[in-house]
């Protein structure tokens, strides 16, 4: 949690000269990556629909936020078990306060393949836990 809050919430430097260097820059490529990102989150959303999990499509950045909650098991220990069982990560919903609670926050910024990938465990994980397999 502390990794990922200090690395997370805060602009580096780093990062803030590169956003400046993307936002002077030509533009060429910024269509392909938001219709890149589009069928990311299009893949991730349905793919969590099948699961049974709800998630509303995202409308902004690069984040889903399925709900967990139906499963009966905290955000928190739904994060780490299928970090364990599943080798997937995830944040719990709580990171981001009380109300996070039965949710966690899913990054789809990677590559189509890992995306899939993480489907695949993060489904079987599911199951696991809709049969009272997940504690």
């Amino acid at each position: 949690m502390k990794i990922h809050q200090y690395t997370m919430l805060c602009a580096s430097s780093l990062s803030q000269k590169a956003a400046l260097e993307a936002l002077t820059r030509p533009q060429v490529d910024v269509g392909e990556m938001v219709e890149e990102y589009r069928r990311r989150r299009n893949f991730v959303a349905s793919a969590f629909a099948d699961m049974g999990l709800e998630c509303h499509r995202p409308l902004g950045a690069f984040y889903a936020f399925p709900s967990v909650g139906r499963l009966r098991v905290k955000a928190k220990d739904f994060a780490l078990t299928l970090l364990k069982e599943e080798r997937v990560a995830v944040v719990p919903g709580t990171a981001f306060g009380a109300c996070g609670e039965g949710f966690v926050r899913c990054a789809y910024a990677t590559s189509m393949d890992k995306l899939k990938e993480a489907m695949v465990r993060m489904k079987r994980f599911v199951g696991k836990a809709t049969a009272g397999q997940v504690h």
